[in-house]
């Protein structure tokens, strides 16, 4: 440890008696082994608190449809959690509960029994022309480039219990990369509502403020329908269009019957460029 007389941190001399903080830096001059009970602090100062922030954001988040992001386009920003810091937060702990479940669901007794002699089990099916899986004990491959074939086979022309281990871990790996394809489809809707919402003259990143919002509310409705609760998931699958459309209307504005057409639009949409990116993922899965 450096002399008392000195700040540890910058070495600043301390003109008079040792004050509780450094003059120069501000680092706190009584430096001691680190206890426990600071690194639970600091973990709640730093993702928790923030000052209220975290809570604060969330509160308007779940009760205020799109107000979170009129707040933001309006310039008062320092008392919330950055868009995209929140996006990532709440993705993650969503992201890491589903792969939670998924392993607890793949460890039940009976959760995965497979003989490949036994009947035809596809992996990847995009019509009866493109399909890949094993049929009879036998791999195919239907319809799929050659090295796209290959890879497969590697993968599942084995024995059953390898291949039940190589479909559980397939079914965490699918999961821990759908945060790559929602992230994915963040740009897409804003650019949907930028097309949708041309006459706002907002600018392309606005958009993607109310993107990074909605889409967090939407991982909130996800982790809420994880617990085995038909009614919750119910609610909470019938909560993301509602609250989507409430908080268009919050941010936007505009007559009942233009935005339901809007909403229709950006909808049908998103679900089909979400289903190709989502078969994309499962191929990326599959492959890698």
């Amino acid at each position: 440890m450096s002399d008392a007389t000195t700040c540890t941190n910058c070495g600043a001399a301390f003109t008079g008696p040792r004050p509780k903080f450094c003059p120069a830096c501000g680092q706190e001059t009584n430096v001691r082994p680190p206890r426990l009970s600071e690194f639970v602090q600091q973990l709640g100062g730093a993702y928790l608190s923030t000052e209220g922030a975290l809570w604060r954001t969330l509160k308007l988040l779940l009760l205020k449809p799109g107000e979170l992001t009129r707040q933001y386009l309006a310039g008062r920003r320092k008392h919330f959690v950055l868009p995209l810091r929140l996006y990532l937060t709440i993705s993650l702990i969503t992201l890491l509960a589903m792969r939670l479940v998924a392993g607890l669901a793949l460890e039940e007794p009976g959760a995965i029994r497979i003989d490949p002699k036994d009947g035809e089990y596809s992996v990847i099916a995009l019509g009866s022309e493109h399909s890949a899986g094993m049929k009879d004990g036998k791999f195919f491959c239907i319809g799929l480039p050659q090295w796209l074939c290959k890879r497969l086979q590697r993968r599942m022309d084995v024995d059953a219990a390898v291949l039940q281990r190589e479909i559980a871990e397939f079914s965490k790996r699918f999961v821990s990369n759908i945060g790559i394809g929602m992230f994915v489809m963040l740009p897409v809707f804003a650019l949907l509502l930028k097309l949708v919402y041309w006459n706002r003259r907002l600018h392309y990143t606005e958009h993607l403020v109310f993107a990074l919002h909605v889409h967090a509310l939407w991982f909130v409705a996800l982790l809420l329908s994880l617990p085995d609760q038909k009614w919750v998931s119910g609610l909470a699958f019938l909560a993301v269009p509602v609250y989507t459309f409430i908080a268009m209307r919050r941010v936007y504005g505009g007559r009942w019957w233009p935005r339901l057409a809007r909403a229709g639009f950006v909808a049908l949409v998103y679900a089909v460029v979400l289903s190709i990116v989502m078969v994309m993922v499962g191929l990326w899965t599959a492959i890698f």
